[in-house]
């Protein structure tokens, strides 16, 4: 059986129970032998931290949630693709670089991480070569050192990722 899924963007705490319905009505009634299931989904994402010219690369968000903040460099995970091909492709885009996958840093599934629901992230650290350039989601990439880093308000949760990063790194 293939699934897909109807992505339904509610405020918080908004009553779907009569769109739920139709919809199951409508697939009932038009498409008998297709089964429809709506369930709160949950986003898969990459992040990374991305060691480049003796610091660590950010990238300042083009667009809300936390437009105009430093971040880590990433993303949402593309169907069928494996979380270290959308960590790749990610860094490229956002931040112009080629990128070496050398560890993980850890899964992060806090259900508040993100305000536009809950997204799980998968966090790797890697080292960057190429040049440096904010693309895509990025306003703007920089590179920043580790003691700066400590010191800056970062987007989502990506000041623990950063911390969890320097300590598998011994630092």
């Amino acid at each position: 059986m293939e699934r897909y899924v109807l992505l339904l963007k509610t405020p918080r705490g908004y009553d779907i129970t009569p769109i739920k319905e139709d919809i199951e009505n409508l697939i009932k009634s038009k498409y008998p032998e297709v089964k429809a299931e709506i369930h709160k989904c949950i986003g898969l994402t990459v992040d990374l931290v991305i060691l480049y010219n003796d610091g660590i690369v950010l990238v300042k968000r083009r667009n809300d949630p936390y437009k105009g903040h430093w971040a880590l460099p990433g993303g949402f995970v593309e169907y069928g693709e494996k979380v270290e091909d959308a960590a790749v492709r990610e860094a490229k885009e956002e931040t112009g670089l080629d990128v070496e996958l050398l560890k993980l840093i850890g899964v992060y599934s806090d259900p508040n991480r993100d305000p536009r629901g809950h997204t799980v992230t998968v966090a790797f650290l890697a080292r960057g070569k190429g040049n440096l350039k904010g693309g895509d989601d990025a306003s703007e990439a920089r590179v920043f050192k580790f003691e700066e880093v400590k010191n800056l308000k970062l987007a989502f949760d990506h000041k623990k990722i950063v911390e969890d990063a320097l300590r598998i790194m011994g630092g």
